[in-house]
């Protein structure tokens, strides 16, 4: 909550390149509606795309994996009659605590909600439940040669409750007054939950779930079609690297929140980015087996999957992204090594 206590001193003087990112994101949400019009079977395969990427990106960045793919498609489909390991009934409660905020009626924001997405994330595992943490912790980094290094310090236990609720009621109190652009105030809110660091574990994985939701009210509904953990997950360094940075001096009401709130910003700019060039690929004319030429012989990297093509250019079959690539193939244009899900290709030298 402490970086609410005073909003002067956190953001009452915005860096210009973040003022400039900013106007971005204000024009990125107006294109967004504008694609709801114009584009919605686009954004119902964006949609779909982008919840498959960040269930498997948020569970990855915690070292929650399902190797299998088509058991994580199970799983992701809810189909699995029973979840064999930690991994696949965490991967589950991801999926679960993220389809809650995107499909229900989860407002207002509130602890019990806080407290709900915790219980969802760990509802298939021993021993879940939806208590704040029973003991402090820390916040640490593991070299591979075993030693920790302390990233923070999170709030004791005995004062999470506390904190938490002031956490919630500031930022609210914060986001009526419209004096502040949302985007900051969300950054702020996430800094905070993680700083405080509310539970014994899954403290990042609802964050991130949590993100979206709070874009979404905020009017930037990009994380429905833009896996914004996937973004995270994508350039994990940098995240890590800017709450630490702004975590520095937070119990004292001492440290710089823009290194963060910079982060954040970019983050969401990047993800309308992402939006609009998939956009307009949708609307560049031609057969989805040009666009899908075009992508092999001059965009995806030199060795590169289905699933590259796939990710680059929703919207289009797998029949039809095979039927390109094996008439590029018959026309010594690429070659493919591998078969099934191993399978690569591989674009020759003089294409």
């Amino acid at each position: 909550m402490l970086s609410f206590a005073d909003l002067n001193r956190s953001i009452g003087s915005v860096p210009g390149p973040v003022v400039a990112r900013l106007r971005r994101v204000d024009t990125g949400r107006g294109r967004e509606d504008l694609f709801r019009i114009q584009l919605p079977a686009l954004l119902t395969d964006l949609a779909h795309q982008a919840r498959v990427e960040s269930i498997t990106a948020s569970s990855a960045m915690e070292g929650i994996v399902v190797p299998d793919l088509a058991r994580a498609a199970q799983i992701l489909e809810g189909k699995a009659p029973v979840l064999r390991t930690r991994s696949e009934q965490e991967f589950a409660g991801y999926r679960a605590a993220l389809d809650y905020l995107f499909t229900e009626d989860w407002r207002p924001l509130n602890v019990g909600l806080l407290l709900h997405l915790r219980k969802l994330l760990f509802e298939q595992t021993p021993g879940g439940g939806r208590a704040f943490k029973s003991s402090d912790n820390l916040v640490v980094d593991r070299s591979p040669d075993g030693s920790v290094e302390v990233r923070f310090v999170p709030v004791p236990a005995a004062q999470t409750p506390y904190f938490t609720s002031e956490l919630v009621a500031r930022f609210n109190a914060a986001s009526a007054t419209g004096e502040h652009h949302p985007l900051l105030l969300i950054g702020l809110f996430v800094l905070d939950l993680l700083t405080i660091h509310p539970f014994d574990d899954g403290n990042g994985r609802v964050v991130r779930a949590l993100t979206n939701a709070l874009l979404e009210q905020a009017g930037h509904g990009v994380g429905r079609y833009v896996s914004i953990e996937q973004l995270i997950a994508s350039r994990a360094d940098d995240y890590y690297a800017a709450l630490l940075a702004s975590t520095h001096g937070w119990h004292d009401e001492a440290n710089d929140a823009w290194p963060w709130l910079e982060y954040f910003v970019d983050l969401v700019a990047l993800a309308y980015e992402t939006l609009e060039s998939r956009a307009a690929a949708d609307r560049s004319g031609g057969t989805k087996q040009e666009r899908v030429r075009d992508y092999v012989l001059h965009q995806a990297p030199l060795v590169f999957r289905i699933a590259d093509i796939r990710a680059a250019l929703p919207g289009i079959s797998d029949q039809t992204i095979r039927l390109t690539l094996d008439a590029l193939k018959s026309q010594e244009r690429i070659a493919s090594g591998g078969t099934g899900r191993s399978a690569v290709w591989r674009r020759r030298s003089h294409s």
